[in-house]
């Protein structure tokens, strides 16, 4: 049977591009990794390696095994994971940008004053990233959204639930002469510079599905999908947008007029998402963020 260890030396080996190079990345020596190279082509019976000059290159033989080395190697990471949750040493939760901003910071800090011993990780992702980490073991928490008309990717066997439901704001420069209107529409906002994200970003596609709906065309003359940057662009006095309402909330508004849209009303929704079977650890920050 071959050593799963020696499989791991050859991956780094292959990663690495030289003995010299992945002995330096595993903290070995450079003859240590050469004997277990050396062991394992004599466990398979073949050369796995051609040396010259500038390295190491993999014989077909050897490419042919590193397929297998890595998802050995991608397996035992798993398992090591997987351990560390159940002994409740670690928990790792994603969640994308702004959620980072406004609904995380309060829920961890708690986390962290209850359960001091325990390693937090938190990985910016934004949606629909973040299933296939919860469903790999290296990610125990999701929390993402859908703008309107967006669909829900597939939850793979996980668990997934309605965290809350987040209306937007129409936000314009202070001052700016539309918020004085009664009754504002986007028809009637339709000739103003628009800062939203980029062609196929959530909330430049929410942008486009508004602005057909109401049968106006919305020029976007500033890119971005930060929030906080939004919100500075439109108090320099460059352009409207609309933002998360709990955005507002942490920025402050004291610098822009906010005002909704008679004929957009657009409202995102949170999820979080997780295994069907969570571990304690999980169920608490879950309790923490809905509060």
């Amino acid at each position: 049977m071959l050593d799963a260890h020696r499989l791991a030396v050859l991956a780094e080996v292959a990663h690495a591009g030289s003995i010299a190079a992945a002995a330096e990345r595993l903290s070995f020596t450079p003859s240590a990794v050469s004997q277990q190279v050396a062991k394992l082509e004599r466990d398979v019976g073949a050369r796995l390696l051609d040396r010259h000059a500038r390295g190491v290159t993999l014989t077909p033989v050897g490419e042919a095994l590193l397929v297998h080395a890595e998802a050995i190697v991608g397996e035992l990471r798993t398992a090591e994971r997987t351990v560390r949750a159940l002994l409740e040493e670690e928990l790792t939760v994603g969640t994308f940008a702004s959620a980072g901003m406004t609904l995380v910071p309060a829920a961890l800090a708690k986390f962290r004053r209850d359960h001091p011993g325990v390693a937090l990780r938190l990985l910016d992702l934004e949606p629909p990233d973040g299933y296939g980490l919860l469903s790999s073991r290296e990610l125990d928490l999701l929390i993402t959204h859908r703008y309107p008309g967006a669909p829900l990717p597939d939850p793979r066997g996980l668990q997934r639930s309605l965290l809350r439901s987040e209306r937007f704001r129409l936000i314009l420069p202070k001052g700016h002469e539309k918020a004085r209107t009664r009754r504002l529409t986007l028809r009637a906002l339709a000739a103003e510079d628009w800062i939203s994200g980029g062609p196929g970003v959530p909330n430049r596609a929410c942008l486009e599905q508004l602005a057909d709906a109401a049968g106006v065309r919305l020029r976007v003359a500033y890119e971005t999908r930060d929030y906080q940057v939004i919100v500075a662009l439109v108090e320099a006095g460059l352009g409207i947008a609309f933002v998360p309402e709990s955005v507002l909330e942490r920025v402050g508004a004291a610098r822009v007029e906010v005002r909704d849209a008679a004929d957009a009303r657009p409202a995102r929704e949170i999820f979080l998402v997780h295994h069907r079977r969570p571990g304690r650890l999980v169920t608490e920050m879950v309790a923490l963020l809905s509060r």
